[in-house]
């Protein structure tokens, strides 16, 4: 199945190890290259599976999802030991923890994010282990409790706004969303009369996740390992954070008045419908649908038209890049942006609020 594709790359890291040198930008051109490549081979795919088929019929896309924490886990922690007892250089365990933060950010986090969104709590508990390998737990309470929520309004930190640039907004995200996951889930335990520092409080599972998985690098790799982890963390993280600016860039709830906002529509997030890429990344470019129906799992989320949605020229590898270039993306898609503007909310003139994100907030 075409959406088991990404367990070809524990395999592609492996040989990069082995190979030392060079060898790890295997996986940055898999991941960046490869599958924009292949988009441009297989095309669109407009095609919508049936949204009410039983979860009993979706084994084979949720086993994927589930066995990627272990072989992540696997992954990770066996080069950490690999790199202790071999005799790569110093720049090639940079770059191989580079590559290993593609794949746990790119792949590794997109899984959690497809897991913490069940029912099921094995799943969620997946996403938590996920997270905590690259130090960035509390991206499920951010994403639940707030991002869901306030998308496209400026209490949502990462939906970011027309003309603010990647960087600028990667460093605004970084403190911004740990506060406001953190003031979520405390405002959570205030209605039920507890203290921040209840046991409930999943902040406490958070750090106890990842201050083991510090302590378990250290072991096995020592203070090199320990570095090692935090860098393959932060290109992880850097990874989300691409993905998360391309996915609402620009795009705003309208202000309905007394902080309240319209509720949130598919044309709400950008859409891209690029084949191959949502196969890597388990239909994640059918980001318009996610919001619009959160529950539903990957295999049946919807795709949009054009009338429906907005639609992404390229797929993400190929804009994920482009926004780190800021002049390039402004060039591509702030005119996108107007012409989203003009097509939904002809009926607003004066979008300097929206622009800046000081429009009313919800209360």
């Amino acid at each position: 199945m075409p959406f088991w594709c990404s367990v070809g790359l524990i395999p592609l890291i492996s040989i990069a190890a082995g190979f030392g040198g060079w060898g790890f930008l295997l996986v940055f051109f898999a991941v960046w290259y490869l599958f924009s490549a292949l988009d441009v081979l297989t095309g669109l795919n407009l095609d919508n599976a049936d949204p009410d088929t039983e979860d009993a019929d979706l084994f084979w896309y949720r086993l994927v999802t589930v066995i990627w924490a272990p072989l992540q886990f696997v992954t990770l922690f066996g080069l950490l030991w690999y790199s202790a007892v071999s005799d790569l250089t110093g720049w090639e365990k940079i770059g191989l923890f580079f590559s290993m933060g593609i794949i746990s950010g790119a792949i590794g986090i997109n899984y959690s994010h497809e897991l913490m969104h069940q029912s099921d709590r094995r799943e969620r508990m997946l996403a938590d282990v996920l997270l905590a390998m690259v130090l960035y737990s509390h991206f499920r309470s951010e994403h639940l409790l707030v991002h869901h929520r306030y998308v496209g309004t400026p209490r949502d930190a990462v939906t970011a706004r027309y003309g603010e640039g990647f960087y600028r907004f990667f460093i605004r995200v970084l403190g911004e969303c740990w506060t406001s996951a953190f003031t979520a889930e405390r405002t959570k335990l205030a209605k039920k009369d507890l203290p921040w520092y209840d046991t409930s409080n999943p902040f406490f599972l958070y750090w106890g996740l990842q201050g083991a998985m510090l302590i378990l690098a250290f072991i096995l790799a020592g203070w090199v390992g320990l570095g090692l982890f935090i860098w393959q963390a932060l290109i992880a993280m850097w990874h989300l954070e691409l993905v998360n600016y391309v996915e609402h860039y620009g795009l705003t709830r309208k202000h309905l008045g007394d902080g309240k906002y319209e509720h949130v529509k598919p044309h709400h997030s950008w859409n891209a419908a690029h084949r191959a890429t949502n196969w890597l990344l388990i239909n994640l470019q059918r980001h318009s649908d996610h919001h619009y129906k959160p529950n539903r799992r990957y295999p049946l989320l919807q795709t949009y038209s054009v009338g429906e949605a907005p639609q992404l020229p390229y797929g993400y590898g190929i804009m994920t890049f482009a926004a780190m270039v800021p002049r390039l993306w402004r060039a591509r898609m702030n005119p996108r942006v107007r012409k989203w503007r003009e097509m939904y909310y002809p009926e607003i003139l004066d979008w300097s609020d929206y622009n800046r994100g000081t429009n009313p907030l919800p209360r």
